[in-house]
């Protein structure tokens, strides 16, 4: 999947990576890791208690984060440290490991990501929004504290704009609008985009852009905010090169994407559960690519004193109707409707501006150009071919 060269990093830049053992942060870690960088990882075990509280698992067999990093350095002969702290709960923990790494890059991941699970209970709604604006809102007092300069990139998501239909192309985080003022004069403003987000997850995404602008403007921090689309897709060149670095495959209802979802069914000899009618539509990235915009991000980060810079980090968009068509036309797959668990808009528009990725030279991979040779190398991974199930997935 080669089809562009990630930008070099500045030698020896230490990156901090929050969450570093997740589902994005891993795979992150490696890259970072493989361009020279010197990676340090925080991580406090969430994700892996959370499947451990719903009964679920990664269907890939993945390693513990102790034995992960000892099979990267085996492999690429490189260090990653890490360090196991909980970010929203131990502020005297990240004071330490920000004052011991001094870095130059940070990138956080470190926040309840499943929209489900912030909706599926008042516990999964209390936890999402303590733990996400804790989370960021230390991050930021400490960077104040020990007054350190790293270029923050925070994964935020394309869900802080809402799903409804909004008539326009969304912005890259802001809108330019116009207002009267007291003598009738035409104003001109630019604001952050006012967004209706469909989950409390979401929301907690939403809170964490108002608290970067207000770090950025009073505190001069320097932040990347990427409101990324859905990921898809498991592996990535360097999660390949040893089983002990295979990335995590989630495929329950709660953390499992509508991509996954899909062709692990089609996989199993099941049919395609299309929630509604079929019609919401999302904007989706392939891992490879989330990658892609990361290196990118940080290979031009923001000045002290400029404004949080906002970037979408989509490949492109695509109704469910649609994604779910294309993988029965690969596998043979049946296509059934369910009735919708979750309150979202369905028979939505949604066109994204996208333009920085590209003008600094993303080329994004599109479903139709690798979701085949995706397919075939996910089943070969873990066993399936299409002919009758392995597991008992919803």
């Amino acid at each position: 999947m080669g089809n562009f060269e990630s930008p070099r990093l500045a030698a020896g830049q230490t990156v901090l990576i929050l969450g570093g053992d997740g589902f994005c942060g891993w795979p992150t870690a490696l890259r970072f890791s493989s361009m020279g960088a010197q990676v340090v990882i925080l991580d406090n075990g969430a994700r892996r208690e959370t499947d451990r509280n719903l009964g679920v698992a990664s269907l890939t067999p993945i390693q513990s984060l102790h034995d992960r990093v000892e099979a990267w350095t085996a492999v690429e002969g490189s260090v990653i440290r890490t360090h196991n702290v909980d970010l929203a709960e131990n502020y005297a923990g990240l004071l330490r490991v920000l004052l011991e790494t001094r870095p130059d890059i940070i990138i956080h991941f470190a926040e309840q990501r499943s929209a489900p699970y912030s909706m599926r209970s008042s516990e999964g709604a209390r936890y999402t929004v303590d733990n996400n604006i804790r989370a960021t809102h230390n991050l930021l007092a400490a960077l104040v504290e020990t007054r350190l300069d790293p270029h923050l990139m925070h994964l935020g998501t394309i869900g802080v704009y809402g799903y409804a239909t909004a008539g326009l192309q969304l912005p890259e985080g802001y809108l330019k609008v116009k207002a009267l003022g007291a003598d009738g004069r035409e104003v001109g403003k630019e604001i952050l985009y006012p967004g209706q987000p469909d989950s409390l997850y979401h929301m907690t995404k939403m809170l964490d852009q108002h608290l970067f602008e207000f770090y950025a403007r009073y505190h001069g921090v320097r932040i990347t905010d990427l409101h990324q689309g859905v990921v898809w897709g498991t592996q990535t060149a360097e999660t390949c090169r040893d089983l002990r670095l295979v990335n995590r495959f989630d495929h329950d209802a709660i953390y499992g994407t509508v991509t996954n979802r899909f062709i692990l069914q089609a996989l199993e000899g099941r049919p395609l559960t299309v929630y509604g009618s079929g019609s919401q539509t999302r904007g989706f990235i392939h891992i490879e690519d989330m990658l892609t915009c990361l290196t990118l991000a940080a290979a031009t980060p923001t000045k002290r004193g400029e404004r949080v810079r906002i970037l979408n980090q989509i490949a492109e968009t695509s109704s469910i109707n649609a994604l779910a068509g294309r993988i029965s036309r690969i596998t043979g797959a049946e296509v059934v409707h369910l009735d919708n668990p979750r309150r979202e808009p369905e028979g939505n528009e949604f066109e994204v501006d996208n333009g920085t990725f590209h003008d600094l030279g993303f080329v994004a991979h599109r479903f139709d150009e690798i979701l085949e040779t995706e397919i075939a190398q996910l089943g070969e991974l873990l066993g399936l071919d299409g002919t009758g199930p392995r597991s008992s997935v919803a």
